[in-house]
């Protein structure tokens, strides 16, 4: 289960890219999701719904894959969610939003790489939610400047 969990449901079995895809399929969810409708909450609830079981998959699949493997991308969809939270969803937002987060979670600037050295599945999750947080402060700065 934990496998399943941290891999994305075996997105993180792709060697090279598995963290870029598994944010694209990510995407994909909340651009099909925005016809479903559900509470103004649940994108939070689920958020830290993957947040949390993403931290838990992270520990258990460390101690047989090593820290922070290529396998695990539970952290990139989790940072992608928090990429997109409260911002409106188009193609244009979610290019924006993707590219963003993946500049954010590669270079790792502002701190990130600092929050990868934490113990456990708290590193493999916390760098990837400020990258997220970080993505999601200039996407709103966008839409208040409406570019987005």
């Amino acid at each position: 289960m934990h496998k399943l969990i941290a891999t994305g449901l075996g997105i993180g079995y792709i060697r090279k890219g598995g963290g870029t895809v598994a944010a694209i399929v990510c995407c994909g969810i909340w651009y099909l999701a925005q016809s479903v409708h559900y509470p103004f909450f649940a994108p939070i609830l689920i958020t830290i719904g993957i947040t949390a079981v993403g931290i838990w998959s992270a520990n258990v699949v460390e101690e047989q894959w090593g820290k922070d493997s290529y396998r695990v991308v539970i952290d990139e969809i989790a940072g992608m969610c928090l990429s997109l939270l409260f911002i409106p969803i188009n193609e244009k937002s979610l290019l924006a939003g993707l590219v963003l987060f993946r500049l954010f979670d590669i270079a790792k600037p502002f701190g990130i790489r600092k929050l990868e050295k934490l113990r456990g599945g708290w590193g493999v999750m916390f760098d990837d939610l400020l990258a997220g947080l970080y993505a999601n402060l200039i996407l709103q700065g966008a839409l208040a400047l409406s570019i987005l």
